[in-house]
């Protein structure tokens, strides 16, 4: 942490906001686990974003550059969620975003780039799983619509991946390490969207409530972690988190 975030969270309470795919809905973005997911409506789909079977299946590759392309993410805009994250960092309260999101959306909405933890990583960049070099997802998919099913590397000829971190792939360290201190050191832990099973992200608001962070769930469904809450919050994210961000920016 540099000497000007020391300072900044020396000023205000620290709120930290963990973020899962209910908050990217209203941009047109589904969610993936909830009741019409897509793992629940189409399972074999589950298989394009396994890395052994990626790997390992030229055919899964090449279906899943066709996903890629034709993801909703590409035409989605920040909605009223992104947009109260973004003006409650720029209020001046210290803010850090944990996303399990990969849409980048958070950035879009004006959240610095270095106040975002992307847990899953990101589907904006493509990343060689041999050479690691790394390059846009633009012009991978470019490629793809040039007539190139399955766009190898560039650089050594290795199998390009979105850089998201598959099933089967453990989360970076160094971006869970950073997450885990912020739990420990924020004072309100906010999750909102996300049904808070997916392990280890879902342990951060365990995490929080245990350090003393005023715990607050913003969630459709109950979530395992409901006992430790504060407050928990079962109306639209769209309506429920600007009011409680907005709340939290006048103190």
């Amino acid at each position: 942490m540099s000497a000007d975030e020391s300072t900044e969270l020396g000023k205000r309470p620290l709120v930290a906001i963990l973020s899962g795919a209910g908050i990217s809905t209203d941009s047109g973005i589904p969610d993936y686990r909830g009741p019409q997911g897509l793992w629940k409506r189409d399972p074999e789909a589950e298989k394009l974003v396994t890395y052994g079977s990626y790997m390992a299946d030229a055919d899964v590759r090449r279906r899943s550059w066709r996903m890629r392309r034709d993801s909703p993410v590409w035409a989605a805009k920040p909605n009223e969620a992104h947009e109260a994250v973004a003006r409650l960092e720029r209020s001046g309260t210290p803010v850090r975003v944990i996303t399990q999101n990969v849409d980048g959306l958070h950035q879009l909405a004006g959240v610095p780039e270095r106040k975002v933890l992307e847990l899953h990583g990101t589907s904006r960049t493509v990343v060689c799983t041999g050479c690691d070099a790394r390059g846009t997802m633009a012009d991978a998919l470019a490629r793809v619509e040039a007539g190139e099913a399955d766009p190898a590397c560039e650089s050594c000829g290795g199998i390009l991946k979105s850089a998201t971190v598959m099933f089967g792939q453990a989360l970076h360290p160094e971006v869970l390490s950073q997450a885990m201190a912020v739990a420990k050191a924020c004072d309100v832990f906010v999750a909102v969207g996300t049904s808070l099973q997916v392990q280890p992200a879902a342990s951060l608001a365990g995490l929080a409530a245990e350090h003393g962070a005023r715990l607050i769930i913003v969630n459709a469904e109950p979530t395992p972690y409901d006992a430790l809450a504060t407050e928990v919050v079962r109306d639209p994210i769209g309506i429920a988190l600007p009011a409680l961000l907005d709340a939290l920016a006048e103190g």
